[in-house]
């Protein structure tokens, strides 16, 4: 029987593209109500992971479960109700009003026009994220930060129970960073799942509950005796030189200066 604090199951999964492998019998378990952020070097798989955890992309082997239920078995509608997914780059080819935009993440919900609860769902995520003052704009008009936050109200009015992020602090300015960041932190509290790839280790760090490390085409963990930013671990993963600074009882990395 399934555990029921596991959002997230993957057994025995490899994935390639072009006879180049991937992802190599990846095992790993994501607790559910909890921040999880993927880290690793460019190239080690984590996008490719968080596609096949959100169904963009199939995998050659292995199963998946989302709260005990095989990916592989679900259809469109049953999958937008458990997981909403942010691609790291997203275009829009019309220009939508930013509340269109955000109404379109109702999709699951709505069989020919959409009803006044899908427009109050929209405007409640867009309140949540902050940018209902957006709402009359034309998405195609709005910077790039903008557009992320827009992204991330739309799946918000989808309500999954999961969320998986790919880099969702791209095109972020620091201080919507920080905002973001802390916006997802308040998701989890109120009882969303949140995976995140991200590719500074020091956010991850600073605001993650929980991390999986991509190396070697395969998903690591620091060990249950070593904490997740444990210097040495961290130099294995990153193939670098760095050091690591104490902050509020985890580390910052720096690059380590000759």
């Amino acid at each position: 029987m399934e555990q029921v604090n596991k959002a997230v199951q993957v057994r025995n999964i490899s994935f390639g593209y072009n006879g180049q492998l991937i992802l190599d019998d990846v095992n790993a378990e994501i607790e559910a109500g909890k921040l999880t952020f993927i880290l690793g070097r460019n190239g080690s798989g984590k996008s490719t992971l968080l596609k096949i955890l959100g169904g963009l992309l199939n995998s050659q082997e292995g199963v998946t479960r989302i709260f005990g239920k095989n990916s592989a078995k679900l259809n469109v509608s049953e999958r937008s109700k458990l997981t909403g997914f942010l691609n790291q780059h997203h275009n829009a080819v019309f220009p939508f009003s930013v509340e269109d935009v955000v109404l379109t993440g109702r999709a699951g919900f709505i069989n020919f026009i959409p009803k006044e609860s899908d427009r109050e769902a929209s405007v409640q995520a867009m309140e949540k994220v902050g940018i209902l003052h957006l709402r009359n704009r034309n998405y195609t008009d709005l910077s790039g930060g903008e557009q992320q936050m827009v992204m991330i109200a739309r799946l918000l009015a989808q309500n999954p129970k999961i969320l998986l992020l790919d880099e969702p602090t791209t095109y972020l300015d620091f201080s919507n960073q920080s905002h973001l960041l802390n916006l997802l932190k308040q998701l989890v509290k109120e009882g969303l799942t949140i995976v995140a790839v991200m590719h500074d280790p020091n956010l991850a760090f600073i605001f993650g509950d929980d991390f999986l490390f991509m190396k070697d085409k395969k998903v690591l963990r620091s060990g249950k005796s070593l904490k997740a930013w444990d210097t040495e671990f961290l130099k294995t993963i990153y193939h670098g030189k760095l050091e690591t600074i104490p902050y509020k009882g985890r580390v910052l990395l720096v690059p380590f200066l000759n």
